[in-house]
């Protein structure tokens, strides 16, 4: 009997979990469609001023460009940022890893605490968290959302034991857990962890404070580099 009345709870509490958590995601998708509209309107402005910055500068080459990432359930997306780095850092990247010092930082960390690939306006970009911005088109086209793990770059999860299944859980953000908790100022390890808590733990209040971090992590520049 006692074990009837267990089972019986259990369903009940499933059928509720899958309501919340069903309201939930609706109520962030409206969210994440509204903020993308919004971002995609900023995003003119903030484009002129760049390329105007880049020219300047004396680069004319373009400052869009988009990275394959993985999205939620593995599956792969093509972020849109703004360009920070010179316009062959991937062919850069090469020929830094062959110094073992880089080499050593970079399969640690997944990057380089003074990457000489940044250019002076990908620091403005990078410092003001601006590069970010044209990710509103992939909130707008539903690959991620405002607030999720940070997307990450095939085989990058397997090079830190990472887990799949919680990490892709959910939909990658343009801030999330980690980002307002620390962000570069943490370890890869502590990193995971504070993503896989957004994970498990995901709701409206969680989002909420997320924001609210946020703001105050950009205003502050904490972790930002």
């Amino acid at each position: 009997m006692n074990n009837e009345v267990s089972i019986q709870t259990d369903d009940t509490y499933n059928v509720f979990e899958r309501i919340r958590k069903g309201i939930y995601f609706i109520i962030k998708r409206i969210f994440d469609i509204v903020c993308s509209l919004l971002g995609i309107a900023l995003l003119l402005p903030v484009t002129i001023l760049v390329k105007l910055g880049y020219i300047l500068t004396g680069d004319f080459k373009p400052i869009f460009y988009t990275q394959k990432r993985i999205g939620k359930n593995g599956k792969e997306i093509g972020i849109f940022k703004f360009r920070s780095m010179v316009y062959n850092a991937d062919k850069v990247l090469q020929e830094l890893l062959k110094d073992p010092k880089y080499k050593a930082e970079w399969d640690k960390n997944q990057k380089l605490e003074h990457d000489p690939r940044i250019t002076k306006i990908g620091k403005i970009l990078r410092r003001t968290s601006l590069d970010e911005l044209p990710q509103f088109i992939n909130v707008f086209l539903n690959e991620m959302s405002l607030i999720g793990p940070r997307p990450l770059v095939n085989g990058e999860l397997d090079a830190h034991n990472g887990n799949h299944e919680i990490y892709e859980s959910v939909k990658p953000g343009i801030t999330g857990w980690w980002a307002c908790n620390g962000r570069s100022a943490t370890t890869y390890e502590k990193r995971l962890e504070l993503e896989y808590f957004y994970a498990k733990n995901c709701s409206l209040w969680l989002d909420i404070k997320c924001i609210f971090l946020t703001v105050r992590a950009v205003i502050s520049k904490t972790g930002a580099k």
